[in-house]
């Protein structure tokens, strides 16, 4: 069976380009006519995990996947990058781009970068998704657990990820998801940059977002997994309870990477909610 990484489609045929914002250069994929939806994915990862949006959403929108700054194709980032450098880099992406006002989708590190993003250029944004997110770790987690994540991070960064096990990290994708998705999952980790992804956990682990949470003034959806052991429950319901007006969406049977996971219902419900935003 073929995976999302090596079937033929439409996403197949978007080459990855690149743009200079500032002193980096910016790996994306770009396909589809219409208002612009860009896309911000994890930790360990890169623009690849978003093929099935890429292709599916890009009828209807202008759909851009970056490879943030140590990831993917894209260089690293100095080692003192934090959020606000990530969301500073993002503006600059999105006007270079030429995008205008952009729906903003963001997984995970994602989603805590798009709050940033909010934060720092909030007329920018025309609605936001935040999936399998946080309000950065410190915001979302208690101090143990965000000092575990860091040093998991930092570890398999001094390893290498030819030395990562099956199934890293936890829980991603859910222990329900088929062997092909967790293989596919586990190939663009298996090609993480050291440093970038050090700086990329340092930057999550230090980062506490609440404060911007009331002061979002768009469309708000969060779509979580009822399996999603990285970001459970009570994440997604501090930030839906911090977000005034935002929906609040559970997948059933759905872990971490729920876009990916599940991408028709994932799919459908991004779509939706946009469709509504614009109306």
């Amino acid at each position: 069976m073929m995976t999302g990484l090596n079937r033929p489609g439409r996403a197949q045929t978007v080459a990855l380009d690149q743009i200079q914002i500032g002193d980096l250069r910016i790996a994306h994929r770009r396909a589809g006519t219409g208002p612009p939806l860009v896309l911000l994915h994890g930790g360990a990862s890169d623009s690849r995990v978003f093929l099935r949006q890429l292709e599916d959403l890009s009828d209807e929108f202008t759909v851009v996947a970056w490879d943030a700054p140590g990831c993917g194709r894209s260089p690293d980032p100095p080692e003192t990058f934090r959020m606000a450098d990530y969301a500073d880099c993002l503006a600059g992406f999105i006007g270079a781009l030429g995008l205008g006002r952009a729906h903003v989708l963001g997984h995970s590190f994602g989603g805590g970068l798009a709050l940033e993003f909010y934060g720092r250029h909030p007329t920018i944004p025309r609605t936001l998704i935040l999936a399998g997110a946080y309000a950065g770790w410190a915001g979302s987690l208690p101090p143990g657990e965000v000092e575990q994540r860091l040093q998991t991070a930092l570890e398999m960064t001094e390893r290498g990820s030819s030395q990562l096990g099956p199934g890293w990290p936890a829980g991603v994708p859910a222990a329900s998801a088929t062997s092909g998705l967790a293989a596919e999952s586990e190939a663009i980790a298996f090609g993480l940059h050291p440093v970038g992804t050090r700086v990329m956990a340092t930057a999550f682990a230090e980062a506490d977002l609440r404060h911007v949470l009331p002061l979002v003034d768009v469309p708000t959806l969060l779509l979580y997994g009822e399996a999603d052991e990285r970001a459970p429950l009570k994440v997604a319901e501090d930030i839906h309870r911090g977000i005034r007006g935002s929906e609040l969406v559970m997948l059933p049977g759905v872990g971490h990477e729920s876009y990916l996971e599940a991408p028709q219902r994932f799919n459908a419900e991004v779509r939706r909610f946009l469709r509504s935003a614009q109306g």
